[in-house]
């Protein structure tokens, strides 16, 4: 295994580097990524909406973000970023967070790990919509309709990151 990274090139938020022959991106400046699976106490599951202008098009997601990633949140603990993604995204407060999983976003592009969180104890608490740089739109859609709700906003155009299919997983078998 290689631990030597070369940089190829730098951005304010992102760094090109190189490992033995092999390109790919790391973020600066953060401590982890972190995946929420949040259900209403009403069997809904909360999903976000937000243009990405990676692939051009609106995509649908779990609440999600990254730890440590300003001077204010500098050394953050994943859980506590969950907690604080939730709110600001989808305005629900967690009385409890379960760490259920981790793993790599795109292994052969990125250096990201993702940590998966299910949310308990969801309290509304705002509207959501993410901080000032975002444009969110929360959803909540019942358990046994999200397949088809998906299915029909894949129809519409909307990519739908496949993280929302692994917080599935979770829903139905835990």
């Amino acid at each position: 295994m290689h631990n030597d990274l070369t940089t190829i090139a730098e951005t304010r938020y992102l760094r090109l580097v190189r490992r033995g022959k092999w390109e790919f991106v790391t973020r600066k400046s953060i401590t982890g990524i972190v995946g929420i699976l949040a259900v209403t106490g009403d069997g809904k599951l909360v999903l976000v909406e937000q243009f990405r202008p990676p692939v051009n098009a609106s995509v649908i997601e779990i609440p999600a973000g990254l730890a440590g990633d300003n001077a204010a949140a500098a050394g953050e603990e994943l859980a506590d970023a969950a907690l604080r993604e939730l709110e600001e995204e989808t305005g629900y407060r967690a009385a409890q967070l379960e760490l259920l999983t981790s793993g790599a976003a795109s292994a052969g592009l990125s250096d990201e790990i993702i940590t998966l969180f299910r949310a308990r104890g969801l309290t509304k608490v705002s509207e959501g919509g993410g901080d000032a740089s975002e444009s969110i739109t929360v959803h909540e859609v019942p358990l046994d309709q999200v397949h088809d709700w998906l299915t029909n906003k894949a129809r519409q155009g909307k990519v739908i990151d496949l993280k929302v299919y692994s917080a599935l997983f979770f829903a139905h078998c835990r």
